[in-house]
């Protein structure tokens, strides 16, 4: 009995995504990233506030965030390009 390509798409645990699925969806993570650090770049305040001592802009305390879930990103789509590499 074959599976849908949405039952594909899912490893089995946990509902993550895998494969042609997540090389599908990536850009358009990454384009929502930008949007979204825009959109903080030009809402926020640039006000300062003190980290160890030295002021610090507080627009960038979100930006590193989404910073860090898009490297997050990246990282799990070279981790799955990988893994399906292994399986070849």
């Amino acid at each position: 009995m074959r599976q849908s390509p949405q039952a594909e798409a899912h490893s089995g645990k946990d509902g993550i995504r895998s494969g042609s699925d997540l090389q599908r969806r990536f850009p358009l993570a990454l384009v929502m990233y930008a949007v979204l650090a825009v959109l903080v770049w030009f809402t926020m305040d640039a006000g300062k506030v003190d980290v160890f001592g030295r002021p610090v802009e507080l627009r960038l305390v979100p930006l590193i965030i989404i910073g860090g879930l898009a490297l997050r990103t990246v990282l799990a789509v070279q981790a799955d390009k990988v893994r399906q590499d292994g399986k070849e």
